[in-house]
């Protein structure tokens, strides 16, 4: 089994707000997402970078993973973020506005040219109608060593406007997309990210969202917010009775009178190896989860 990183909670930040990168060392969140193209004007972006790639390199965040989300490389910005962010050692950039494998590519080219270490990861944000008909290119992706692609993040706000839909609190017009995302993602075994919810006062909404992320097979939730932080850690981590179900089920199949067989009954069901599997994987995730900060 690959190394399995709790991802339940992507706050995002403006890369502008020093303020805000500091306090982000102390949040129980599971990813920091700072950002330098859509949350930072354009006057203020060769700032804000070189904020971002001193706040990255001085390092201070633990064990939350720093996601950097730069500019286009078509841009007037993207390859000055790569540049700055070579040898800060963020855990993974964020490349905004994918729509097919080719931007990945030219990152993953450009980082290797920088001689970026090959632990740092791409991450690629989903929010078009053109990503969603080419996510099995963009996914495949990460078949290729040099693009290093983990994660897809959906961004719901740029999927609603382009597709002039009107999805409502339980996001149905929606679903297809959301779902072919997770899809792709599960092909070819990365992770992937629900995107934000706009009323972040809104904590019973929030909370209900989380929940139907959750059960879309999403392995985390990106916010806008620290208060919603808890309500995502606790939504997409396997709870009490979860992980002792894995337990039980993981002994039964390792009980003597069941080696060999490809199919065993387990509490009035019967279960294979795959169940085993992913029994596994809550396991894992759990334990991850246990190394967190609180």
């Amino acid at each position: 089994m690959t190394e399995i990183r709790p991802r339940r909670s992507v706050l995002s930040m403006p890369g502008s707000n020093a303020r805000a990168l500091e306090k982000a060392r102390d949040l129980p969140c599971d990813v920091v997402l700072i950002d330098l193209e859509d949350a930072v004007a354009p006057e203020t972006k060769a700032e804000a970078r070189a904020g971002v790639a001193a706040a990255v390199a001085a390092r201070g965040f633990g064990r939350r993973e720093v996601v950097v989300r730069i500019n286009a490389l078509d841009g007037d910005h993207g390859e000055d973020d790569l540049a700055a962010l070579a040898g800060a050692g963020p855990d993974a950039v964020l490349v905004p506005k994918v729509t097919g494998p080719d931007a990945l590519v030219a990152v993953g080219s450009r980082l290797r040219r920088l001689k970026v270490p090959g632990q740092i990861r791409i991450w690629a944000m989903i929010e078009s109608p053109l990503a969603i008909l080419n996510l099995a290119d963009i996914a495949s992706a990460a078949r290729d060593v040099d693009v290093r692609l983990a994660c897809l993040v959906v961004g719901p706000n740029d999927l609603v406007k382009a597709g002039r839909l009107r999805p409502g609190p339980d996001r149905a017009p929606l679903m297809p997309w959301l779902m072919s995302v997770v899809a792709a993602a599960r092909a070819y075994e990365i992770d992937v990210i629900d995107g934000i919810y706009n009323a972040f006062t809104d904590a019973a909404g929030f909370a209900a969202e989380c929940r139907q992320g959750r059960d879309c097979g999403f392995d985390g939730k990106m916010l806008v917010h620290p208060s919603q932080i808890a309500t995502a850690n606790a939504a997409f981590a396997p709870g009490t009775a979860e992980v002792a179900e894995a337990e039980a089920l993981i002994a039964a199949v390792n009980a003597p009178e069941n080696r060999g067989r490809g199919a065993i009954p387990f509490r009035g069901r019967m279960i294979e190896r795959l169940h085993a599997d992913e029994a596994r994987r809550t396991l894992a995730l759990a334990e991850a989860i246990a190394q967190m900060p609180a």
